[in-house]
């Protein structure tokens, strides 16, 4: 598994329900661009249409030999997924208000694969919590270690 690009900042401002992972139908010169490892997935989200799941917003850097047939780098790009998990996820999506967003972009075998999570939006003091609890666990893991020596 060769990762291509993470969304370290999706985990910062979301908290992370439920994860799946799907299949991204993309054209030659994305692909090629995609082993170069030029894909952003910053403000980047998945969104539900005509019973299709599409990625919006995912930058891929047009191919430097693709001059002739070069893409648009923030084009929607079709999720392949179940039509029963397609369901399940528009709803969750419309009935909780949550937000479908691109964790990982990765090639498995010769297959570009995107790691989804569904997620609710944080409020600042919220993540301030999240922080203070993630330093507190390091304090004890810390004092835990001179105890131990």
């Amino acid at each position: 598994m060769k990762i291509v690009a993470r969304n370290k900042k999706a985990l910062h401002d979301y908290e992370i329900v439920d994860k799946v992972v799907a299949g991204i139908a993309l054209s030659g010169s994305e692909v090629k661009s995609a082993r170069a490892g030029k894909v952003t997935l910053a403000d980047s989200y998945a969104s539900c249409s005509n019973g299709e799941m599409f990625i919006n917003h995912m930058h891929i850097a047009p191919y430097e030999q693709a001059v002739a047939y070069a893409h648009d780098p923030y084009r929607k790009r079709k999720l392949l997924l179940h039509k029963k998990q397609i369901l399940q996820f528009s709803a969750e999506m419309d009935q909780k208000h949550l937000t479908m967003i691109p964790l990982m972009v990765y090639f498995e075998k010769q297959w570009v694969k995107v790691e989804l999570g569904l997620g609710k939006g944080l409020k600042k003091w919220d993540k301030r919590e999240k922080i203070a609890k993630e330093e507190s666990k390091k304090h004890l893991a810390q004092l835990m270690k001179i105890k131990g020596k």
